[in-house]
């Protein structure tokens, strides 16, 4: 069962990556069309600095990416901690779950962006999380040493 409850880590780790590669085709079309290339952008400059400068639905999926390696983060060391100490198919179906609602978040952040959308999706996918937590530390709290190998 370890690798069924790995695979949502892994579709969520390649699913970011699309997401910002999405962000840099999205960013580098703005930025051609406000005449800014590589060559004439200020030394030390950041993307910060020109944030404001950007159409909202360039920076959409900006915010997206970086929602994407902020809590995730708490969903790969869950998935791991479950993974080891043996998911059940409950488990598999919470990382699915989550994965699921983060991809759907994502797109709709990206194309959509209204906000009560967003947070449904948000909270309903931090539900699954905080229940996959639970049983994380459940399966470790209760686990019996005695049964480890030596």
């Amino acid at each position: 069962m370890q690798a069924q409850m790995l695979a949502p880590a892994a579709v969520l780790v390649l699913w970011t990556l699309i997401v910002l590669f999405w962000v840099l085709l999205t960013r580098n079309a703005a930025f051609g069309k406000m005449g800014i290339t590589l060559s004439n952008l200020p030394v030390g400059g950041r993307y910060q600095d020109r944030e404001s400068e950007m159409p909202d639905r360039v920076s959409w999926k900006s915010h997206n990416y970086t929602h994407l390696v902020e809590q995730p983060t708490v969903f790969y060391a869950a998935v791991v901690i479950v993974a080891i100490m043996g998911a059940g198919g409950i488990d598999v179906l919470l990382a699915w779950i989550y994965v699921g609602l983060r991809i759907a978040h994502s797109l709709w952040q990206g194309l959509v962006n209204t906000i009560p959308v967003r947070v449904a999706l948000f909270m309903l996918s931090t539900t699954a999380l905080v229940v996959l937590a639970i049983r994380a530390l459940v399966a470790t709290l209760l686990a019996d040493p005695s049964a480890l190998p030596v």
